[in-house]
């Protein structure tokens, strides 16, 4: 039997907690092989959002456990426990595999294990955590990463794609696939969390391109270019380029790929077109190209995501 312990401390998210303790403290019908011998380990009674948590052993238990799950850290503004961090540091270098779901990977980041490592986090916080921990190599894309001893995930959701991920390696696709029915979840998901992140303009207008972006919002559909934005500012293109970079941090030409994506998302989402009437209506030209574009920054197809967010929609209504 794997012996998988749950780090918790007081601060911890609750949501990402449970997803973890369903996924390994259930043992699937049908399945017949060991299953996971799984642990609450902290520092007495927690507080996990509105729950009161008591734990079953202690911190010092994470290095005899053969998988330790951090759950999400609640405020990343707020240093983890000096306590956890040292414990998770010693988990790893006893040989355990360390895995963090969504912001719980700012306990790994401060224990040192992300370091040199590539690593994910909500997309809302892969900023926080590229800036406060420059040695790690971030990935806001992907819904998890796996370097083999040290697996992080995205946010929320994601918790499920990492811990089903772990299951699979553990023991099979099958098993995980029977796990992942019981919780009535898709065994795998296709595309990362870039397709659930927003891209809006820059929230401040007081800067020389205040004027320039509700402009070229308004003219999606039109086939502009890089001089005509300059055109419209009034400056030369050399000097647009460097102000999108100060205010946006990408160039002109990206920063527009990425508008004309996020306005096919809401074409999507909330209408019947087709894709090649998208195409049109978000400047891309034809639908071979939109398709290639949309892919690339969110990573599904059109079609796909079609079917993910209207499907959702439909069933909140």
């Amino acid at each position: 039997m794997r012996t998988l312990a749950l780090a918790v401390t007081d601060g911890m998210l609750h949501y990402e907690l449970s997803v973890a303790y369903e996924v390994f403290a259930s043992v699937p019908d049908g399945v017949t092989v060991p299953w996971y011998d799984v642990a609450l380990c902290g520092p007495g009674a927690v507080r996990a959002g509105r729950f009161r948590l008591e734990s079953d052993r202690g911190l010092d238990r994470l290095p005899h456990a053969d998988t330790v799950i951090v759950p999400g850290w609640a405020d990343v503004d707020v240093d983890p426990p000096a306590e956890l961090v040292d414990a998770v540091r010693a988990a790893h270098e006893a040989g355990a595999r360390v895995a963090s779901l969504c912001t719980g990977a700012f306990v790994l980041a401060a224990a040192g294990l992300l370091d040199g490592r590539r690593a994910t986090t909500h997309w809302a916080h892969t900023d926080v955590l590229a800036a406060r921990y420059p040695r790690v190599t971030v990935d806001p894309d992907v819904l998890y990463v796996d370097n083999g001893s040290v697996l992080t995930s995205a946010g929320k959701a994601a918790a499920m794609d990492l811990c089903l991920h772990l299951v699979r390696l553990d023991h099979g696709s099958a098993i995980a696939n029977t796990v992942a029915r019981r919780l009535v979840v898709p065994p795998h998901r296709a595309g990362g969390q870039a397709q659930f992140v927003t891209a809006p303009v820059p929230a401040q207008d007081d800067h020389p391109l205040g004027e320039l972006f509700p402009w070229v919002l308004e003219r999606l559909d039109h086939p502009l270019t890089v001089e005509d934005l300059a055109r419209r500012a009034n400056m030369s293109s050399r000097h647009l380029g460097r102000h999108f970079r100060s205010v946006t941090g990408t160039t002109p030409l990206r920063w527009l790929l990425t508008q004309r994506i996020r306005r096919a998302q809401e074409l999507l989402e909330t209408t019947g077109d087709s894709v090649d009437a998208i195409a049109t209506a978000t400047g891309m030209g034809t639908a071979t190209t939109l398709r290639r574009h949309f892919n690339r920054t969110v990573g599904v197809p059109p079609d796909t995501y079609r079917r993910t967010f209207r499907s959702s929609r439909s069933a909140a209504r």
